[in-house]
């Protein structure tokens, strides 16, 4: 018999069984219990298949049926799709199913909603976005999601998650690639240990009933210890502009030539300007920190992603020309400037992000989602956020402080690590002085001041309407009753990366009355209050992503008509997480000075630890929490 006949037969064959697997995947009785148990959502069945045709063209295929159990698991049915020019959809339709099985609606591709898929921050975008918008009428649902796409520009190739978030089960996945080109695909397998997958060949996986995972108190990002697949060909083109990727130097190299060069050029007037304003700066620092100053009185930022450049900077003169650009071409503006005061710098492409995210130093793709600058120096690289109108020269901290970048020269690409904020570097003092009435009232004049990562949290508030920074010191001490809060100021030195707050506040009941006694806590302004969640059994191991020191001195005057009856002793707790103190000294009749010191370690732990942890944690609550009694002298 001909092996085509043969085929088609055996298609034929196969077919009813095909089917019936498929009406059992509709019925959400049959999902296993323990894949319903803890979810959202159980993806029944998800296959991918790329097609690797040329360095130019792969097809995307992707077949998924999902069922979904409440609102919260709506958001992992996966059915939509990103297009472009260069990224066009030839096949999209979803068809749902009730409990049951039994089809309740079906949706082709003109059904589906499209939009920019980039935010309303965009000045204009040709990257667009199709969903379906799905309201239904009940739960448990399931929905097919069927999905096929042309890709002619190849920079991007679609990476395999077997499990695709926090409350999300998976029944069967499967992901596979075939390579018809005589370029080269490199694969990554990450975090599969542990799991039920099975590698069929390097570019062939499959995973059966993977529970959901729960999200747990100071765990890890999902993706760190999540299963994964990533893939890249080595030769690819984007948007019509062709590169080679066997290293993140090659990578760095086509970067430079294919996106950079050329886009640096600036007018004659404007090289004269900064070079006088630059003309009596001492060093390359003092020449780059008057550069960049210059820069953010002048630009704004506004993202502009069109075509390549959604990688490829704006030219350096239509910013001049213009007075705004994305983190691409406000990074290259600078660094043009830069150079013609003669300030060597690079432009980096990296992670942004509240989360610490690095690239991956052992495999090269397309990675990233911001611009930077640094600065070599001998000392230590300066790093510029060149999007931020405000932010200090040099300061990166709670955005793109501490994990890995692609640094982009003229010989290649080279990974280079951030600015990391120590512990001693992200620190807050809190000073107050304290007055105690006898009717149990207080007011006080409080000075908080933040540096480094702590700096990051508490400068915005400058911004902000007065009604809303009443609101906020209201929330940051919501454990005083009946707070008032006014006479507020800030200062922001940019100069020495220092914010301070100085605010005057009154609560008419600080202090609880018993009869001849009041009652009150001494930490007034900076109390730990929140103690970590409590696991049975601990899953996932934990993180501390950045460390901090806290320093807190108030000076508490007492009401003359009282007398101190009692106080707690002083305390000092130190371990691998940190470390904990505090005193009261008494001053003279009346005066008391309380100090506290708490330090918390950046560190990644196991989950054996964590109850050590909380304890830890749950200890500075409580001693957070300490009273003194005063007693009326009448």
């Amino acid at each position: 018999m001909p092996i085509k006949l043969y085929v088609i037969l055996f298609a034929i064959l196969l077919a009813p069984y095909v089917n019936a697997q498929e009406e059992n995947l509709l019925k959400s009785s049959t999902i296993p219990i323990q894949l319903r148990m803890k979810a959202n959502a159980v993806v029944r069945y998800d296959n991918t298949l790329i097609e690797v045709n040329s360095y130019n063209n792969l097809i995307y295929t992707n077949k998924r049926i999902v069922t979904v159990y409440n609102e919260n698991g709506v958001s992992d049915q996966g059915t939509y799709v990103y297009y472009n020019e260069n990224r066009k959809i030839k096949t999209l339709e979803a068809r749902v199913y009730d409990s049951n099985g039994e089809e309740i609606d079906k949706f082709r591709e003109k059904d589906f909603e499209d939009v920019s898929a980039v935010s309303g921050g965009t000045l204009y975008s040709d990257n667009r976005l199709k969903y379906l918008s799905y309201t239904p009428v009940d739960y448990p649902y399931t929905i097919v999601y069927n999905v096929e796409v042309d890709y002619r520009s190849t920079a991007f190739v679609p990476s395999w998650r077997p499990i695709e978030g926090f409350y999300v089960s998976t029944e069967h996945s499967e992901y596979k690639i075939i390579n018809n080109s005589d370029t080269q695909v490199k694969i990554k397998a990450i975090n599969l240990d542990g799991y039920a997958i099975e590698t069929h060949s390097d570019f062939h996986y499959s995973a059966q009933n993977l529970k959901s995972i729960k999200p747990e108190a100071f765990s890890p990002s999902f993706y760190s210890f999540a299963p994964k697949v990533r893939a890249a060909l080595v030769d690819f083109e984007m948007e019509g502009v062709k590169g080679v990727n066997n290293n993140w130097k090659d990578f760095g190299k086509w970067m430079y030539d294919e996106l950079l060069t050329g886009t640096e050029v600036v007018p004659e007037t404007l090289k004269e300007e900064v070079r006088v304003l630059t003309k009596d700066a001492v060093t390359d620092a003092d020449k780059a920190k008057i550069v960049y100053n210059y820069m953010q009185a002048k630009t704004r930022y506004i993202s502009v992603q069109v075509g390549i450049g959604g990688w490829k900077p704006m030219l350096a003169g239509d910013v001049e020309r213009l007075g705004y650009a994305d983190c691409k071409g406000l990074s290259n503006y600078t660094k043009a400037l830069l150079d013609e005061v003669g300030v060597t710098s690079y432009y980096a492409v990296i992670y942004g992000g509240k989360g610490i995210t690095s690239f991956d130093n052992d495999f090269s793709a397309t990675e990233g989602n911001h611009a930077v600058l640094c600065i070599p120096n001998e000392t230590k690289d300066i790093w510029l956020e060149c999007t931020s109108q405000t932010n200090p020269f040099g300061f990166t901290a709670g955005f793109t402080d501490d994990r890995d970048a692609l640094l982009i020269t003229p010989e290649g690409g080279k990974i280079i690590h951030t600015t990391v904020y120590e512990t001693e570097d992200n620190l807050q003092t809190t000073n107050a002085t304290i007055n105690i009435t006898k009717d149990g009232s207080i007011s006080a004049d409080v000075n908080i001041k933040t540096y480094g990562y702590q700096y990051a949290l508490h400068e915005g508030i400058q911004n902000k309407p007065l009604r809303d920074q009443e609101l906020y010191f209201k929330e940051y001490w919501d454990y005083i009753n009946n707070i008032s809060v006014e006479n507020i100021k800030f200062t922001n030195d940019k100069d020495n990366v220092v914010f301070t707050e100085d605010v005057t506040v009154s609560s008419s009941s600080f202090a609880t009355k018993s009869g001849k006694r009041l009652l009150f806590q001494p930490n007034a302004f900076n109390r730990l209050t929140r103690i970590p969640t409590r696991y049975k059994k601990r899953t996932l191991d934990f993180e501390i992503e950045r460390g901090y020191k806290d320093e807190d001195e108030f000076v508490i005057n007492i009401d003359s008509n009282f007398d101190i009856e009692a106080m707690p002793g002083a305390v000092d707790i130190s371990n691998k997480f940190g470390s904990y103190s505090f005193s009261i000294e008494k001053l003279s009749d009346g005066k008391l000075l309380y100090k506290r010191t708490q330090i918390l370690n950046k560190g990644f732990y196991s989950k054996e630890e964590y109850n050590d942890f909380r304890t830890f944690m749950s200890t500075m609550v409580k001693h957070d929490k300490s009273k003194m009694v005063l007693i009326s002298k009448t």
